[in-house]
């Protein structure tokens, strides 16, 4: 089903008591337009996935989204997170709370190019390790984050849902020093190949940027992946993207990675299966 809501005004959508409050349904029926219609296209994609998937577009030029799936379903975070880390480094760098090193520009750049967790454990204990969370949730509207019961306070034993991520990416987009953001949309657009999937499926032409992370998980005694994507596409960073896919046991990273990247490839009318790179299993978070 297409589903259009009008969003909450951005000065309040960081606050736990707006973010929780349902978004009013303008549409319950696709229209005509070539967007509304690939949104129903999508919705086909994504229907009758195993485990659970939720997706959420948002045009900040109508100031619309399209949800489809479980959007509050809680999720490992696995490495989108990451983001978080990365823009409290810079908030508090630029506030001079701290002092960024050569070795710390070093630890950024890789943490959003490739996805480096000891690079992103460094700068998780250089910006304040678990009392970061509280700014993540109260700041960035990361109302649902939460550790994880029997596991350490640490970055990669969290859950989160995907309406978390997208209050994370338009915080990003919205919120943040502009010199701050232009440096980490830059970055986004030029991921190592093991991140474009996700919302990098949108398609060159549409300049994406992406933040992902996949893991092998811990749930009702069974391991098993999780496959989400943060990030945007469109001229000015248009849409913002948020999926999280948590894959029942069985099966592998590559079915979270093409089941992710098929549905936003639809929605950007790309090639589907869409052209994108698996990471090496063994990589984690």
């Amino acid at each position: 089903m297409i589903k259009l809501g009008v969003l909450l005004p951005l000065a309040t959508t960081a606050c736990a008591a707006q973010t929780e409050q349902p978004l009013t349904i303008v549409s319950g029926k696709p229209s005509a337009s070539p967007r509304a219609l690939r949104y129903a296209e999508a919705a086909g994609v994504l229907a009758g996935r195993p485990g659970t998937m939720g997706i959420i577009v948002w045009d900040r030029q109508s100031n619309t989204f399209w949800r489809e799936g479980d959007t509050a379903h809680p999720t490992w975070t696995a490495s989108t997170v990451k983001l978080a880390i990365v823009t409290s480094l810079l908030e508090q760098a630029r506030t001079h709370k701290i002092t960024l090193s050569g070795a710390d520009h070093q630890d950024v750049a890789a943490v959003l190019d490739v996805s480096d967790d000891n690079a992103a454990t460094r700068l998780w204990n250089k910006c304040g390790k678990d009392k970061l969370v509280p700014r993540f949730r109260q700041a960035y509207g990361m109302t649902g984050l939460t550790f994880v019961d029997g596991f350490p306070r640490f970055w990669g034993h969290m859950k989160c849902t995907a309406e978390d991520l997208m209050r994370l990416m338009a915080y990003v987009l919205e919120k943040v020093n502009p010199q701050d953001r232009e440096f980490l949309l830059d970055r986004m657009r030029h991921v190592g190949a093991i991140q474009q999937w996700g919302a990098w499926a949108a398609g060159p032409s549409q300049q994406p940027g992406v933040k992902n992370g996949w893991s092998i998980e811990p749930d009702g005694g069974q391991k098993h992946w999780v496959a989400n994507t943060v990030g945007f596409a469109g001229p000015g960073a248009r849409y913002a993207i948020a999926a999280m896919y948590d894959l029942p046991a069985g099966k592998t990273i590559d079915d979270g990675v093409h089941a992710v990247s098929d549905v936003i490839a639809t929605i950007f009318g790309q090639v589907v299966p869409a052209k994108v790179t698996v990471p090496d299993p063994s990589t984690g978070l």
